[in-house]
């Protein structure tokens, strides 16, 4: 993007019409207005500071959460909070973890405690079995 920003600009100095830098790049003519008018007062052609809350992770360390999940599947969230600070120096919450890795398609899940089958159970399973088969 700023490589793009800096194309328009070039071609606004170079004597083009906003207009036809426009057409020629498929943007709109007052996004070009605008970054030429910024880039007049104050020579930058960056963006401008943008409200909200910034992010807790970086995106290498959401991808560092995932692969640690992924490694050890019954690690809880409160573990890999733990991991992340350790390794990156990065202080984030439980829930903070717990929403980066439902965002990629990782959730807690709970195994089944099934009752285990006596022996009785299982002979009588196959014997069923046997008696049904084709």
């Amino acid at each position: 993007m700023i490589f793009l920003r800096g194309r328009i600009i070039g071609r606004l100095e170079c004597g083009r019409i906003q207009l036809e830098v426009s057409k020629e790049l498929g943007i709109s003519q007052s996004v070009i207005s605008r970054l030429w008018q910024r880039f007049q007062d104050d020579g930058n052609v960056s963006r401008c500071y943008s409200t909200g809350r910034p992010r807790g992770t970086t995106p290498n360390e959401d991808r560092y959460l995932a692969v640690t999940a992924k490694r050890n599947r019954r690690s809880t969230a409160s573990d890999l909070s733990r991991q992340l600070s350790s390794a990156t120096g990065t202080t984030v919450s439980r829930q903070t973890v717990y929403r980066h890795l439902g965002h990629i398609g990782l959730y807690a899940r709970r195994p089944v405690r099934c009752v285990p089958l006596t022996a009785t159970h299982c002979r009588l399973r196959l014997a069923w079995s046997r008696e049904h088969a084709l």
